[in-house]
């Protein structure tokens, strides 16, 4: 993985992602002493390197027998205890892979929204299959999770017995306590633990994250790999000028406090879409508090150019931009000649789809520069497991050190419980009538 910051520098007097060198050495330092705000959740830190083959072994062994039993897998869970799974499955998935027959289930995602609809058409969709449920909470209450997994394991035993069901749904939560915890050693569910220091959005690496990657049948050694050779490569050890994430984590504050508000994650690559939206819980939920932070917003090009880009070319000038790049594409294709050539392309005839991609994110990136946007750029080699554990790895450790920067703790979510408590409080739940009549008297 490279990071390459000029075209943002230029942007800054000189000097200015320098000054940061110092703060950056304290926030890593607090990070990795356990000194800085939300040292409770600091597991992710050194997570990769703690994963053991066994471990590996035991996730891939309970992967294979949902595979062998099920044609489906329904990942429940909301938040980090979906996004990562989503983001991995989908970077290296076929695109239209839900066309064609696999040797592995297809991977689909509820829990995470309350849509009538959505929950609906997905109960339609089951029936009949073979399918089992990864559920995902470390308290087993959260809204939008319990009420599918509710509808999931009633479907699931009555379609096929409780016998089956037992070995086709698995628990991924707290070790000791909480309502999913109850429920899986009561049903005698195959479980994995959430680690209690290892917040939801940096969560990936865990079972969260691990066992629906291999279900979906992809390599997790290499996603781990990958892992931790990026933290080797980010540590407090290493050089400020040398560490990545510290680059990353320096020059966006730089830019933020040059009165930069909005950080877009650009890609070039349809498979990372879901990239973005990871990227936006880990920064929106670890950076917006205390009145502070920068928005993360993301944009799939060239695909957005064509309604996006206006306002990225010409709009307010409270943007950059992070563009995520892939070297290599794992396929081969060329721009076909056509002999009436109406459509006067034929001056790409021969060329590889890529190199025409290629060009237009690098004539883009000229433009936004030249428009006044400061322009970083992440690049890995290709799209496999390795590159993306490197890349979820890279973009944690900056995302610690940025929030610490702006003097945040980056762990916490407080802002989060806000509209639960309304929303409880609405529909009666016990405990919440004081709220209840609050609400009721601003309605």
């Amino acid at each position: 993985m490279k990071l390459d910051i000029t075209k943002a520098a230029q942007f800054l007097a000189a000097g200015e992602i320098e000054k940061f060198e110092a703060p950056v050495a304290a926030a890593q330092k607090a990070l990795e002493e356990g000194t800085c705000p939300g040292n409770d959740f600091l597991g992710w830190m050194h997570l990769p390197s703690s994963i053991t083959p066994e471990f590996i072994a035991e996730i891939n062994e309970t992967a294979k027998v949902m595979q062998e039993n099920c044609d489906a897998v329904v990942v429940a869970g909301i938040g980090g205890s979906y996004l990562g799974a989503r983001m991995v499955i989908d970077a290296l998935s076929n695109s239209f892979g839900w066309l064609q027959d696999s040797k592995y289930p297809r991977i689909l995602f509820a829990g995470n929204n309350i849509g009538e609809d959505y929950l609906s058409e997905l109960v339609a969709y089951l029936k009949g299959v073979r399918f089992g449920v990864i559920n995902i909470s470390k308290s087993g209450t959260t809204t939008e999770t319990a009420i599918t997994f509710r509808l999931l394991k009633r479907m699931c035993e009555e379609q096929r017995g409780k016998d089956v069901a037992k070995k086709v749904i698995v628990a991924v939560t707290d070790a000791k306590k909480g309502a999913a915890r109850t429920t899986a050693d009561k049903e005698g569910y195959k479980s994995f633990i959430i680690p209690d220091n290892v917040g939801g959005r940096f969560s990936v690496l865990t079972p969260v994250g691990l066992l629906p990657i291999a279900v979906a049948g992809f390599d997790i050694a290499q996603l781990v790999k990958g892992a931790q050779d990026m933290e080797k490569e980010c540590d407090l050890n290493v050089p400020f000028n040398e560490n990545p994430a510290a680059v990353y984590a320096a020059t966006r504050n730089a830019i933020y406090q040059s009165g930069k508000k909005i950080e877009i994650l650009a890609n070039y690559q349809p498979k990372l879409h879901n990239l973005g939206e990871w990227w936006k819980q880990l920064y929106g939920e670890s950076e917006g508090k205390d009145g502070k932070g920068i928005f993360p917003a993301s944009v799939d090009l060239t695909t957005d150019l064509h309604s996006m880009g206006q306002w990225i070319q010409d709009g307010e000038r409270t943007i950059f931009e992070t563009v995520v790049s892939v070297e290599q594409p794992n396929s081969t294709l060329a721009v076909p000649s056509d002999e009436e050539n109406l459509d006067g392309l034929n001056f790409l005839a021969g060329k590889r789809i890529d190199e025409v991609n290629k060009m237009a994110e690098l004539g883009t990136q000229l433009a936004h520069v030249d428009g006044g946007v400061p322009n970083l750029k992440v690049s890995i080699a290709k799209l496999d497991e390795y590159n993306i554990g490197q890349l979820i790895y890279f973009f944690e450790k900056a995302c610690g050190i940025s929030g610490l920067l702006l003097e945040v703790n980056p762990f916490n979510q407080p802002g989060v419980e806000a509209y639960k408590k309304n929303m409880f409080a609405l529909l009666g739940k016990p405990g919440y009538e004081e709220a209840t009549k609050e609400i009721q008297a601003r309605l």
